[in-house]
């Protein structure tokens, strides 16, 4: 028998009750779906599946490998016209490793399938890889397959495979109330790059006759967007010290989005202040450069890469100061009451919403109460 048209099915076989459109859902919902209809998973070896930055599994009695995948589509996370294709293929394989830093763990190695369209040639193909050789000399670790394919437009779908002792795994769901928030380096700045990279293109389109791009203003931001580092120098400094957190995760979707994630996988709340968030210079003068809030910036930007952990006051004695800033604490969880709090510069105390960014929703906007 011949398979059947499927337009020729039954009614009732085709897809003709009510859609939900993602955009109602989000990503995180999304996911949420996803694990619902896959079901727990019933092998012993598997530690944390869908519930981290990463999935572990057992390889022997000690040892763990992390397994993460991130795609980056050209029109969604980049576009061609300000993105360098060497920074592409650096920030493709940097913001998997960030996954399996999250984790702390040690990438090891990874594999990259690209989409390529009919306007790509065969020399920007190999900016591409010189720039995932340039991540890959930077982590030490080593690419070691992956695939190519015609598409419609540029993407780059990347795996990484990290190891670490089992009990050196730190998740989300760490975080105990007392601990203290902290976050390394400074957050907000990959935005405020693209801002400026969004600005700059627009005014090239518009061809403004007086327009004259001036970009060593805003250096560092741009970098900070361009090609964002992972942070597997930290972690191997807190391995050195002795030092492991509670809780751990890193900043993709923005300060708000992640500290929603400790807080509800850890079964905690949280309280954060404003005035402690770690905002560089440039980032400053960039919101004040577009008339915005840099706290916005701080708190929902996303693309960081750096990393929010969770830690007691008294263990952060062993790490160097001048690497992460202290932002808030965590807080007992009362299901009555709003899950994390902001404490403005100005003294008052609101209510802090996840934010950040999502795949499926772009006419959301984020801002403070």
């Amino acid at each position: 028998m011949n398979a059947q048209d499927p337009s020729q099915q039954p009614r009732s076989q085709q897809s003709s009750s009510p859609q939900t459109a993602l955009a109602e859902i989000g990503e995180f919902g999304l996911i949420a779906m996803m694990r619902d209809t896959l079901g727990d998973p019933t092998d012993d070896a598997l530690v944390s599946g869908i519930a981290d930055d990463a999935a572990v599994y057992r390889v022997d009695d000690e040892r763990v490998h992390v397994l993460t995948t991130d795609t980056l589509i050209e029109g969604v996370h980049f576009d061609r016209a300000f993105m360098p294709l060497e920074h592409l293929g650096f920030k493709a394989l940097s913001v998997n490793v960030s996954d399996v830093v999250a984790m702390n763990a040690t990438p090891r190695y990874a594999t990259v399938s690209i989409g390529i369209p009919q306007n790509v040639s065969v020399e920007m193909v190999t900016t591409i890889y010189e720039g995932l050789k340039q991540a890959c000399d930077a982590y030490d670790m080593t690419i070691v397959g992956g695939d190519t394919n015609a598409a419609h437009g540029l993407s780059l779908s990347v795996s990484v495979v990290g190891a670490a002792a089992e009990a050196a795994v730190v998740y989300r769901s760490g975080a105990q109330v007392g601990d203290k928030i902290c976050v390394t380096g400074d957050i907000g700045s990959s935005y405020a790059g693209l801002k400026v990279l969004l600005r700059n293109r627009k005014r090239l389109q518009e061809q403004e006759e007086d327009f004259e791009p001036n970009l060593d203003p805003f250096s560092y931001v741009i970098r900070r967007h361009l090609a964002p580092p992972a942070q597997l120098k930290r972690t191997r400094e807190w391995a050195d010290a002795g030092a492991r957190p509670h809780a751990l995760i890193d900043i993709s979707d923005g300060l708000s989005a992640e500290v929603h994630h400790i807080c509800e996988a850890s079964g905690v709340g949280a309280q954060l202040y404003e005035p402690a968030l770690p905002i560089d210079p440039e980032t400053r003068n960039t919101a004040t450069e577009f008339g915005e809030d840099v706290t916005v910036y701080a708190l929902f930007g996303g693309e960081d890469y750096e990393l929010v952990f969770t830690m007691p006051e008294d263990a952060l004695d062993a790490l160097d100061p001048q690497t992460y800033s202290v932002v808030g604490e965590v807080t007992e969880r009362d299901e009555t009451d709003e899950e994390v709090m902001i404490q403005r510069a100005h003294g008052e105390n609101v209510p802090l919403q996840p934010g950040g960014f999502d795949h499926f929703d772009d006419t959301s906007s984020p801002g403070m109460p």
